[in-house]
């Protein structure tokens, strides 16, 4: 492998040169960097990354970490961050697992986005306490060098609920998130507040996992239960869809007429079922390009404060109003 020993023996310039040349110095006179740049080209000389990370302290790359890539969740939301990085210089590494974090610890990146559940808070301190710097998108944790960007899933839960009840419906089943999600932990919080102010309504819960197959699952023991129109609350789309699969496939009954249904994210494909679920939105893709606005500003010692993305309530015909036994 050439190295910039070589270039500096060709080109009869000490290795500090060099190197203060392949590294935009303007120490080097500008006849002397194009003699060294060129020389580099014909040996086809490829910079050391590690060596030069010691040397600049910068790698121009930020790590997202989430918990796994499965279901539509994610492409949006990793477009958004991608495209802000690339406009500004900075690569995007996805990373999932316990091993990927040593990039962190070896600062192979610039800084990381976390939306992962299995990144304790405590290992995220213990990174941040050596001066790494975060946002994070699933938690609220409070350190110096830790930026929070979050839904507002509070106003998103109380949203749907509070939609359901305008529509008259009583009978209200909630299809549960993963267990440790801070999203699906928030969305159901919200949802317990308005049930303890509405004592007339008929609440149920019914585990998921944010999985299409959970909602399957939840729409077999929904189906199963049936006496009445019933309104549920998927805690996010891909259980939604799913629960329209299962719904539409394996029983009689209509969505929007025996059953009515709502989700939580507005993914691209709720846009285009029969009939037009009923939601929550917000732009993943701004979600995205905030929280790496914020880390940006981090790393270049800018005030922040914490950020939270606002939702909206899109209504579709997944719910009708409901003015007494069907």
């Amino acid at each position: 492998m050439v190295s910039i020993k070589d270039i500096a023996k060709q080109a009869g310039v000490s290795i500090s040169t060099v190197s203060c040349a392949l590294n935009g110095s303007d120490k080097v006179t500008k006849e002397t960097t194009a003699k060294i740049l060129e020389i580099a080209q014909q040996l086809n000389y490829v910079p050391h990354a590690a060596a030069r990370l010691l040397k600049t302290k910068k790698s121009n790359m930020i790590g997202i970490f989430l918990t796994d890539f499965n279901g539509s969740f994610y492409g949006d939301l990793l477009q958004g961050i991608k495209d802000f990085l690339n406009a500004r210089g900075y690569d995007l590494l996805v990373c999932s697992g316990p091993q990927s974090r040593r990039l962190i610890a070896e600062r192979m990146i610039d800084g990381a986005i976390i939306l992962d559940v299995t990144f304790t808070d405590e290992e995220l301190i213990q990174y941040m306490n050596q001066g790494h710097k975060a946002v994070v998108l699933d938690r609220e944790i409070q350190h110096p060098h830790i930026n929070q960007v979050l839904l507002d899933n509070k106003a998103g839960g109380t949203l749907a609920m509070e939609y359901l009840i305008e529509q008259g419906h009583a009978n209200i089943y909630v299809v549960t998130g993963p267990e440790g999600s801070y999203d699906a932990g928030q969305r159901l919080r919200a949802v317990k507040q308005v049930i303890e102010r509405s004592p007339h309504l008929s609440f149920h819960e019914v585990k998921g996992d944010f999985s299409k197959s959970s909602g399957e699952q939840a729409a077999k023991i929904i189906a199963a239960e049936y006496e009445q129109p019933s309104a549920v609350f998927c805690l996010n789309d891909e259980m939604a869809i799913g629960f329209y699969g299962y719904i539409h496939n394996h029983t009689d009954l209509v969505i929007g007429e025996h059953i009515h249904l709502i989700g939580f994210d507005n993914i691209e494909l709720s846009q285009f079922v029969q009939p037009r679920l009923a939601t929550i939105d917000y732009s993943m893709r701004k979600w995205g390009a905030l929280a790496s606005e914020q880390l940006l500003k981090m790393l270049s010692g800018e005030p922040i404060e914490h950020e939270r993305v606002y939702v909206s309530l899109v209504k579709g015909a997944s719910v009708a109003p409901f003015h007494g036994e069907a």
